[in-house]
């Protein structure tokens, strides 16, 4: 797997050769960090903070990390950097 941020977009080579690229927008705004998705509690009930507004620097990527061997965690500019993207979320959000 390797990831190249490429302007608005991040570019995933695949193990297979496959290249796909997912909008940095697209990567911010379905992030799976309980801050942005919510908590579920222990009877099924999902917990959704209230949306916040998008400020400056929200879909610039600045740095990322690589997790283990199932994903990425990506740094924003305006802070957030809790969401960790595992290769198979990220291949649904390719799709």
């Amino acid at each position: 797997m390797q990831l190249t941020p490429i302007g608005s977009e991040l570019a995933l080579k695949w193990s297979n050769g496959e290249e796909t690229f997912i909008p940095l927008e697209t990567l911010r705004k379905r992030c799976p960090c309980a801050s942005c998705q919510g908590e579920t509690d222990v009877l099924g009930a999902v917990h959704r903070p209230p949306q916040k507004p998008y400020g400056p620097g929200a879909f610039q990527m600045v740095q990322y990390s690589l997790v283990g061997g199932y994903g990425f965690q990506p740094r924003w500019a305006d802070g957030h950097g809790t969401g960790i993207y595992s290769w198979d979320y990220l291949r649904r959000l390719a799709a």
